[in-house]
């Protein structure tokens, strides 16, 4: 049965989704029977989840687009691909994103250029590519940032990260405000410490070392932020726009004004 926090039907754009966050919201639509895009500039991988996809039982179906983020004319084709495969786009999810580790005085000139283009010119080039395919469409769509709490917070060691994502969030705020006119909503997600496959290799961290017996803050899930997206691309969040949804766990609640003694 279709309800408002279902996705079926759908046409769904997953940038980054070769592995972790991606890859998890491209299968949990596919499980709520929405036609999945799945890209990302590794095609062995993205065949790979798309494989995966439409071998299971899962009702959606899903194909492998190769696409660099940072390429405008790359972005404009998976948009075509996509239209001409499925007739339309309903959502578009920007995923795609980069880091490494390293103090402010060690990162060079190329690599804040590589990790600001990757962040924030490829979610522009996806946004406004995807912006524009859904307002020749009857009923809009919805576009689905994805920044990180470094972009609300700082860090000393990802701060070209950090700016990137802080500018994401901020053109949310400014593409929703454009985009409502036309039936589209814009919305943003900023995960805290996700268990995935890039901070395991960074960070030195299991990513299977989640314990949900407890309220557990330390660190969440590719699919706990996938939940998160799907209900941004769902009617249930209708009234949602140009908001920043943050997701980390429990807050330190002695560092907040209602700790405070």
């Amino acid at each position: 049965m279709v309800t408002r926090f279902s996705v079926e039907g759908q046409t769904v754009i997953i940038t980054g989704s070769s592995q972790g966050i991606g890859a998890a919201t491209a299968k949990q639509f596919a499980a709520d029977g929405a036609n999945v895009v799945v890209t990302s500039r590794s095609p062995e991988r993205i065949e790979a989840v798309a494989t995966s996809i439409t071998e299971s039982d899962r009702p959606g179906t899903a194909i492998a687009v190769e696409c660099d983020v940072r390429d405008r004319d790359a972005v404009d084709a998976l948009i075509e691909t996509t239209v001409e495969t499925f007739g339309r786009l309903d959502s578009m999810v920007n995923n795609a994103g980069a880091s490494f580790m390293s103090t402010v005085d060690d990162i060079s000139e190329n690599g804040w250029k590589t990790i600001i283009d990757v962040n924030l010119h490829g979610t522009f080039h996806c946004a406004q590519a995807a912006g524009k395919q859904m307002q020749t469409q009857d009923d809009g769509g919805t576009i689905v940032n994805l920044a990180s709490i470094a972009g609300t917070t700082g860090s000393q060691f990802m701060s070209h990260y950090a700016a990137a994502k802080a500018a994401v969030i901020n053109f949310t705020t400014s593409l929703s405000a454009a985009y409502a006119e036309h039936g589209i909503r814009v919305n943003c997600v900023a995960p805290g410490l996700v268990g995935t496959e890039g901070v395991a290799t960074q960070m030195g961290l299991d990513p299977s070392d989640v314990d949900r017996t407890t309220v557990d803050k330390t660190m969440g899930t590719p699919d706990e932020i996938a939940d998160i997206i799907h209900f941004l691309a769902s009617e249930a969040s209708s009234y949602i726009v140009g908001e920043t949804i943050v997701a980390q766990g429990v807050p330190t609640l002695e560092d907040s004004q209602w700790g405070a003694t």
